[in-house]
């Protein structure tokens, strides 16, 4: 995942912290986006409404020059029931545990990192950090995004295919004229 593309929905709620912002013990962040924002967010990811969007994040050092970021991202989503289109609010609650670590240099690219050590502590690949930035609310509308199930139901609701009664199917027309059926010439 990228956490500064213009235009993603997490470009919307930015909360740059520079590695230089945090401590040897690391530093603990509570947001809570504000109406703007979560308007911003939910027409970029086409929710009805966005009442709520908050997120929390314990960030350490990772090193002398990474970031590991864990934590978590709450939103009460609006969104369209696909059976019944009726209105509905689900809750999205998403872990997160990322590294961020620099890029390594054109230099040392070639010589496949001779001398320099990168330890990953997740199961995942970790990410780049972009000068010495982290933005922690791209991450969170990213997990948000991650977080939203694309085909929403309202509770009980059952999708039943509509029955076909002869004459109903698409090509009815079609095999109404091939028997001579509608004033036409059958074939």
């Amino acid at each position: 995942m990228r956490y500064s593309d213009e235009g993603s929905p997490g470009r919307l709620w930015s909360v740059p912290v520079s590695i230089h912002d945090i401590p040897e013990t690391g530093r603990r962040f509570e947001l809570d986006a504000d109406e703007r924002i979560r308007a911003a967010v939910a027409a970029a990811l086409g929710l009805r409404a966005l009442p709520r969007l908050q997120a929390t994040f314990d960030v350490t050092r990772r090193g002398g020059d990474g970031l590991r970021v864990v934590g978590r991202v709450g939103a009460t989503v609006g969104q369209t029931c696909v059976v019944t289109l009726e209105p509905i609010e689900n809750e999205v609650e998403e872990s997160i545990e990322l590294d961020f670590v620099p890029p390594v240099p054109a230099d040392l690219e070639g010589a496949a990192g001779k001398g320099r050590h990168v330890e990953v502590t997740s199961e995942e690949t970790p990410e780049l950090l972009h000068g010495d930035t982290v933005d922690l609310g791209a991450v969170a509308a990213e997990f948000l995004t991650l977080g939203i199930d694309p085909y929403p139901r309202k509770p009980g609701a059952v999708f039943q295919a509509p029955t076909e009664a002869e004459g109903d199917h698409p090509f009815a027309a079609l095999a109404s004229l091939r028997r001579g059926g509608q004033g036409g010439n059958a074939p």
